[in-house]
């Protein structure tokens, strides 16, 4: 059995790597300045009720740190794969509530777990190019997920002065310690239709990009 077979089929092991994971995480998180953008309007929102929340997946690491789990909780997605177990354990240690999307559950069935979730007041957090890309392509999940929940839909993204963009698929960036940082929520306006409507597609991507770089230009 490899490496990637034991973290699949242990919930510990991916605790334990999760943890050290988290432990740098940590470190990144409370050595840097940071500065923040769009938190208060966010907040206004949960005090109504729950918001879906969209992020490329390459800027997602500090995700579970910025979201203010006390002004409402939140139920992030992921799929059920090693590196999947390792960042639901890591979002659980944040006090989140992920939501393994296991490769046999069904559509139907994945949408009533993230329906009831919802009913309860409880945000959904997801990647808006999924678990493996294409990079900052959005799919269709976030804009049909914009049309059922009528709720309202936020992008998210951080960046930090001092970090390495790894050569992954997501050209994922990882922080590194004693920088400066910025974590920027931006609201996506208008109403959504349905997952064809071009003009959706294009207001989310472009605010998901838009928040990216406004994260970007802050830490210059």
């Amino acid at each position: 059995m490899n490496f990637r077979q034991r973290i699949h089929q242990s919930r510990f092991l991916a605790w334990l790597l999760a943890a050290i994971a988290g432990a740098y995480l940590d470190l990144c998180f409370y050595t840097t300045r940071w500065t923040y953008k769009g938190v208060d309007q966010l907040k206004s929102d949960l005090a109504d009720g729950p918001v879906l929340l969209l992020v490329w997946h390459g800027r997602s690491l500090f995700g579970p740190y910025h979201w203010p789990v006390k002004h409402g909780p939140v139920s992030t997605l992921y799929e059920a794969s090693p590196i999947g177990r390792v960042s639901g354990a890591l979002q659980r240690r944040r006090k989140m509530q992920p939501i393994e999307m296991s490769s046999d559950m069904s559509n139907l069935a994945a949408s009533r777990v993230i329906l009831r979730r919802v009913r309860e007041g409880v945000s959904i957090g997801m990647t808006g190019d999924g678990p493996l890309g294409p990079n900052q392509i959005l799919k269709d999940p976030p804009l049909e997920w914009a049309r059922v929940m009528k709720r309202p839909v936020y992008t998210y993204g951080f960046a930090t002065k001092r970090h390495k963009i790894l050569g992954s698929w997501d050209k994922m960036m990882l922080p590194l310690p004693f920088t400066r940082g910025a974590a920027v929520y931006q609201r996506v306006e208008g109403e959504f239709v349905h997952k064809q409507d071009e003009g959706s597609r294009t207001r989310i991507s472009d605010a998901m990009d838009s928040a990216m770089g406004e994260a970007d230009r802050l830490v210059l």
